[in-house]
């Protein structure tokens, strides 16, 4: 034998496989499992026409190709035929492409960033940083309002009461320890109360209610009846026991409510757990 027997014929086609192929395969299966040409067409939702032509490999009559695959695989399905045969026949009839193209993902070149971009962005954040604290951060900040100090008081209620007359009644302020407080009712300017050290008269009007407390200890106290009336504002110390009367409901502040004991027209009164706040109290006292 020669170099030429040898070699194989240039243009030599790979043999194609005997016997039906693609359509032609799935219409013997149809057959042999006696399924007619109206079933297949009724679970394809084709028409008659089209079933044969796909059995025939006339797949043009199906339209674009994904059409024809689609239905070859769904028609494999029904008559039991392994698909993977069916569309290899396809292909083959078609000369199409042994298989589609494998996509693989390509690796992108890394960009190296250069300095001049990392500076520029520094400084767009920088300037960003300073307008945001220039114009919004910066007037949040003067506009909080100054904290303020207030002072012990180093003269009694009654003297600075006395110094008021001597003044010709003008108004002096008290400075109040800090305490934590409710929204107090509004108070109205109204003519001294008086206060009285000893017993509650035992008869009380209609409307009015008369509350006698006793300090076992200091207690900044507040009393305003139902009209913004203040009927006692001072410090109690122990040992004290103040009576006042107003028109009910009142308004009763205690800055250390431990420190006190109430009766309220002649009865004994117990300040609730809901009415109080810590050591501080504020209730509403109905008198009934």
């Amino acid at each position: 034998m020669n170099d030429e027997t040898d070699k194989p014929e240039e243009g030599a086609r790979e043999a194609e496989p005997q016997g039906p192929r693609g359509g032609e395969r799935l219409a013997e299966a149809r057959r042999e499992r006696q399924i007619s040409v109206l079933e297949i067409a009724k679970e394809l939702h084709l028409d008659e026409p089209k079933v044969r032509a796909l059995e025939k490999n006339d797949f043009d009559v199906l339209g674009a190709p994904v059409f024809a695959k689609g239905h070859l695989r769904k028609y494999s399905q029904l008559v039991g035929v392994d698909h993977e045969d069916v569309l290899t026949d396809y292909y083959r009839l078609t000369r199409s492409q042994s298989m589609p193209p494998v996509v693989t993902s390509r690796e992108r070149p890394r960009r190296d960033l250069s300095p001049g971009r990392w500076i520029a962005g520094i400084v767009v954040i920088l300037v960003v940083g300073l307008a945001y604290w220039l114009f919004i951060m910066q007037p949040f900040a003067k506009d909080e309002p100054a904290q303020v100090q207030v002072a012990t008081p180093t003269e009694s209620p009654a003297e600075e009461v006395a110094e008021a007359d001597d003044t010709g009644g003008e108004e002096q302020a008290i400075a109040v320890p800090e305490v934590e407080q409710p929204p107090a009712m509004p108070v109205q300017d109204s003519s001294p109360v008086e206060v009285s050290e000893g017993l509650l008269p035992a008869v009380v009007a209609e409307g009015e209610v008369r509350l006698s407390i006793t300090f076992f200890g200091e207690c900044w106290t507040e009393v305003v009846d139902t009209t913004g009336r203040r009927l006692f504002f001072d410090m109690g110390r122990t040992g004290r026991t103040v009576n006042v009367s107003g028109q009910g409901p009142l308004s009763v502040l205690f800055g250390d409510a431990d420190n006190v004991s109430l009766r309220v027209n002649g009865d004994d009164f117990t300040i609730a757990d809901a009415d109080r706040r810590g050591r501080t109290a504020r209730l509403m006292l109905y008198g009934s």
